[in-house]
């Protein structure tokens, strides 16, 4: 799959499927320094994807600040045709400056056997 390069970034489209409800994300983050994978709460809520009164949030840290998200297991998160079932993903404002509908972190990019070719532009999964 083809990566997109925006503010020197690479970018792809996931899909989220939650309840049975799938979702394609546009303007999604590839980034290798980010641990864990965290979606927009506006797109995540197109899905159907909520924060419950049982939910806890936890605070994020990173280089652009601080932000708070909440986790939730969904049926599947995937680019492209790679996809993995029962997928936790962190979903959060993310207000970042510009549009981003989410972060791929190394917890997806691991478990999956994505395969990133920065000559090429391009992510792979053997």
């Amino acid at each position: 799959m083809q990566l997109t390069l925006r503010h020197d970034l690479a970018f792809v489209t996931a899909t989220l499927t939650y309840s049975g409800v799938s979702l394609e994300i546009a303007d999604v983050l590839v980034d290798t320094g980010a641990a864990s994978t965290i979606i927009n709460a506006d797109l995540a809520a197109n899905a159907g994807v909520y924060v419950r009164p049982t939910d806890t949030l936890r605070r994020l840290r990173g280089v652009g600040g601080h932000e708070h998200v909440f986790t939730r297991r969904v049926d599947r998160f995937a680019i492209g045709d790679r996809g993995l079932d029962e997928f936790e993903l962190e979903i959060g404002e993310m207000d970042y400056g510009f549009q981003i509908g989410g972060i791929i972190g190394m917890d997806f990019l691991r478990a999956s056997g994505a395969v990133i070719d920065l000559g090429r532009l391009t992510i792979e999964f053997p």
